[in-house]
């Protein structure tokens, strides 16, 4: 059995992306997938796919869509947005039923983002590479290679729709106030102490120069050595923090160049390159300097994070049952009477 997601509308940043496009980086090819891995995989296990399973990222934007043939369990996590079935209100961090017939509306996110809605079963997408994850520029994976666009219609092997309760998740956190922890270099000795103190001691903010493939900042300028701002080009990781003459950094991310020529003062963490792509134009942004070690524990727990979303998952209740389920009648007393 097969089932048609029609998208009915959607903005340009709307993209199938899975857990990424591994092992071509040494081909020119960066590995794309989720900006928000966390949302990626917590959608997914609300749905009950693997925690890489192909998904619909959303940027800055929303959409409409309605199913043909049947039903399928839909679950939306990330950058929080008003979602709405046939204009009843849907939580969010929760699985629903998108039935034949009724229309699945989201509106563009109040903070943050990118939102990803994970579909119950498999998209019939042709893997390129190894993947279905859009990489724009290469035009590569996604539908047909470019992202999504009213009118299309994605064909699907869904999951039986059974008969247990729908399933919720604590939200997963969008927080625009932390640090963003770096381990410095490979290259931070193309520039003065000065430069290095100016990205650890001052505020940022994302520019408007911002998309998957990265975020340039605005802010003080990071002063570079007198051995200047270009070197041989070596490779890049999503996290990079180069720093070209115009002494702005710009973040690399996932759909970024896999060499680069400017010197890379610092490497975002990669357990908090979520919180950077979660950040819009004007966002503040300030660095935090941690050593490699660190950097690896917190990989590491966010890994386990991950593994362990499945057995967070609850049964969700809507508010009837929430308030029966509080037995507030069973805490009743009497005000007049003695007490025991």
């Amino acid at each position: 059995m097969t089932v048609t997601l029609v998208v009915l509308a959607c903005g340009a940043s709307t993209t199938v992306q899975d857990g990424g496009r591994l092992g071509y980086l040494r081909f020119g090819l960066s590995g794309s997938g989720p900006i928000d891995h966390l949302a990626h995989a917590a959608a997914n296990a609300l749905v009950g796919n693997s925690s890489e399973a192909p998904a619909i990222e959303f940027g800055l934007c929303g959409g409409r869509f309605r199913v043909e043939g049947g039903s399928l369990r839909l679950a939306l996590a990330g950058a929080p947005c008003p979602v709405s079935l046939d204009g009843e209100l849907v939580a969010h961090h929760r699985s629903f039923v998108l039935r034949e017939g009724a229309e699945l509306r989201i509106e563009r996110p109040r903070t943050g983002v990118f939102a990803t809605l994970a579909l119950a079963g498999s998209m019939a997408l042709t893997p390129e590479m190894g993947s279905v994850s859009l990489h724009r520029r290469a035009a590569l994976g996604g539908f047909d290679g470019r992202p999504l666009r009213d009118g299309d219609r994605i064909s699907l092997t869904p999951q039986p729709i059974s008969g247990e309760a729908d399933r919720a998740l604590e939200p997963v956190a969008i927080d625009r106030e932390r640090q963003i922890r770096v381990v410095l270099g490979p290259q931070q000795d193309r520039f003065t102490m000065r430069g290095v103190k100016t990205l650890l001691g001052s505020g940022f903010t994302v520019s408007n120069q911002a998309d998957r493939m990265g975020y340039q900042l605005d802010g003080p300028p990071i002063e570079h050595g007198e051995a200047g701002f270009n070197i041989v080009s070596d490779g890049t990781v999503a996290g990079s923090i180069q720093v070209p003459g115009s002494c702005r950094p710009i973040v690399l991310l996932a759909d970024r160049q896999t060499t680069g020529g400017y010197p890379k003062i610092a490497t975002v963490a990669s357990a908090d390159l979520r919180h950077l792509g979660q950040r819009r134009p004007g966002d503040a942004v300030r660095f935090a300097a941690i050593s490699l070690e660190e950097a690896v524990h917190l990989a590491r727990e966010r890994a386990a994070e991950v593994a362990a979303l499945p057995s967070h998952l609850t049964p969700f209740l809507d508010a009837a049952d929430r308030l029966g389920a509080a037995n507030l009648a069973g805490d009743a007393v009497d005000a007049f009477a003695a007490e025991p």
